[in-house]
């Protein structure tokens, strides 16, 4: 009951944390600017408290994510 637990956990932070880092803007060369993902010029571009609070909750939610799985190998059913 409670690996299974643990295991939708570790699913839903696995999917958020991917969400996060593809929310993540582009450093220049990777994928992002191939599909012009560089060339974005919203409002929030070049928002630095933005991408500040998005960096802080990509690692609260990685930390997360590191702490699930090595529950889910210490786990033995």
């Amino acid at each position: 009951m409670v690996t299974a637990i643990i295991l939708g956990l570790q699913i839903a932070v696995s999917l958020g944390l991917i969400l996060l880092v593809l929310l993540h803007a582009g450093r220049g060369g990777g994928l992002s600017d191939m599909f012009g993902g560089g060339s974005l010029g919203g409002s929030m571009a070049g928002s630095t408290a933005v991408e500040r609070n998005l960096d802080r909750i990509t690692v609260i939610v990685a930390l997360i994510f590191t702490f699930t799985t090595i529950l889910l190998g210490l786990r033995v059913d």
